[in-house]
C-alpha cells in the first residue's frame, strides 16, 4: 500500500484523506500551512458593489458573519464547486459555479463587469493574475482580505515518529506556499533519506515550480487545477 503525505491543511486534510483510503492508499497527515481568520472591518464594503468573487472556499469560510450579512444578497461567483458549496453554506442567496480555476472564473466575469465593481473575498496570500486580468477589463476589484495562510513548524523528531521512520511514496502539494515548505523540509539531513524516492503530485504547474531542482523527474503536474485531477494522477502513475 503506497504511503501518501498530505500537505494540505484541515478541513480538506480529513476528506483528502478518506479518498485515500476509499481508494487503496495509506494517508498519512502533515499539514504545512494553516489558514488564520484575519480582522475585516465590515464597514469598509463599497455600496456600489454589485457581485462578489469568491477563488477559495477559505475566504468564506473566515469571513465574519457581519461581511457575509453585508454581501449575501449579491450575485457570488465561485471559482469551482467546493468553493460554491461553502459559499452557499456560509449564507449566499444566489451562488453561481466557475469553471475551476481562477483565470477561467475572471475570463467568464470580465466582458459583463466592465465598468462595475466588486467584492473579492481571498486570502493575503494569493496569486495576482485573478485582479489583474479583471483590472485590465475595467472591472474594479475591492479585495477583502478574510484570512492569512502560514506556515506550520515540525520538528525533525515529530516527522519522523509521524513516518515511523519509513520513506513516503509520494506527497500531494496544494499551494505554493507548501511546496517551498516541501522542499525545505526533504532537504534537511535528518530528513533526506525518507523522501529520497518520493513522487511529488502538484495542483499545479506554479506550485510545482516553487518546489525549484528538487527531483524534476519525480515531480507530476495535475492537468486540470483540482482535486480530482490530482487524485486520478496519482492512480494513474502509482
Amino acid at each position: 500500500m503506497l504511503r501518501v503525505l498530505v500537505t494540505r491543511p484541515e478541513p480538506g486534510a480529513a476528506r483528502t484523506a478518506r479518498q485515500l483510503r476509499e481508494t487503496g492508499f495509506q494517508p498519512i497527515l502533515l499539514p504545512l500551512t494553516e489558514t488564520v481568520a484575519l480582522p475585516v472591518d465590515a464597514g469598509l464594503v463599497p455600496d456600489e458593489a454589485i457581485a462578489v468573487a469568491v477563488t477559495s472556499a477559505n475566504a468564506v469560510r473566515h469571513a465574519p458573519e457581519a461581511i457575509i450579512a453585508a454581501l449575501a444578497a449579491l450575485p457570488c461567483h465561485a471559482v469551482g464547486k467546493r468553493t460554491a458549496e461553502a459559499a452557499r453554506k456560509a449564507g449566499f442567496l444566489s451562488v453561481s459555479e466557475g469553471p475551476g480555476n481562477a483565470e477561467g472564473l475572471a475570463d467568464r466575469l470580465a466582458g459583463g463587469l466592465s465598468g462595475k465593481t466588486i467584492v473579492y473575498l481571498c486570502g493575503r496570500v494569493r496569486f495576482p493574475a485573478f485582479e489583474q486580468e479583471l483590472k485590465t477589463a475595467s472591472v474594479q476589484v475591492h479585495a477583502v482580505e478574510t484570512y492569512d495562510t502560514l506556515a506550520v513548524r515540525h520538528s525533525d523528531k515529530a516527522i519522523v515518529a509521524l513516518l515511523s521512520g519509513q520513506p513516503v511514496d509520494a506527497v500531494l502539494l496544494y499551494s505554493t506556499k507548501a511546496a517551498g515548505a516541501m522542499q525545505v523540509l526533504a532537504r534537511r539531513p535528518a530528513l533526506q533519506g525518507l523522501f529520497e524516492r518520493t513522487r511529488f503530485f502538484a495542483l499545479s504547474a506554479r506550485i510545482a515550480a516553487a518546489l525549484d531542482d528538487t527531483a524534476n523527474e519525480r515531480i507530476r503536474i495535475a492537468a486540470q487545477p483540482d482535486e480530482k485531477a490530482l487524485l486520478a494522477l496519482l492512480r494513474d502513475v502509482s
